[in-house]
């Protein structure tokens, strides 16, 4: 059994998101985490080694295999040509698979950005 209640799998999309996630996480042992970086998610939140409240990819290749298993139906390489200009520009938006909830708020620069034009 890998968990104990509720599972929520996101896609964060940022520049090196996967070292920006993992800081915030804070290392992956919850006694390091609270006694070293008490702030971060694990340090504030987790129990043990085995519930310590978070994942996250530790490569960008990791990355990619992760959302394959838990979104099978994103595409990576559309996303990159349809989206993430789209992130680049200042617009914050949450694409998620047809039946759940999402929405796209324009960011600050959103009117700056040709891309974002109709």
């Amino acid at each position: 059994r890998t968990q104990l209640g509720p599972m929520w799998a996101y896609i964060l999309a940022h520049e090196n998101a996967v070292p920006l996630w993992r800081s915030l996480m804070g290392p992956t042992k919850v006694f390091r985490a609270r006694n070293n970086v008490p702030d971060s998610i694990r340090g504030a939140y987790g129990l043990t080694d085995t519930r310590n409240t978070t994942h996250g990819s530790d490569s960008p290749a990791s990355a990619s295999r992760e959302i394959a298993f838990f979104f099978p139906e994103f595409n990576e390489q559309l996303w990159y040509q349809q989206e993430e200009p789209r992130l680049r520009c200042g617009q914050v938006c949450s694409c998620v698979p047809r039946g759940w909830a999402g929405s796209c708020a324009p960011g600050p620069a959103a009117g700056s950005c040709g891309v974002l034009r109709a």
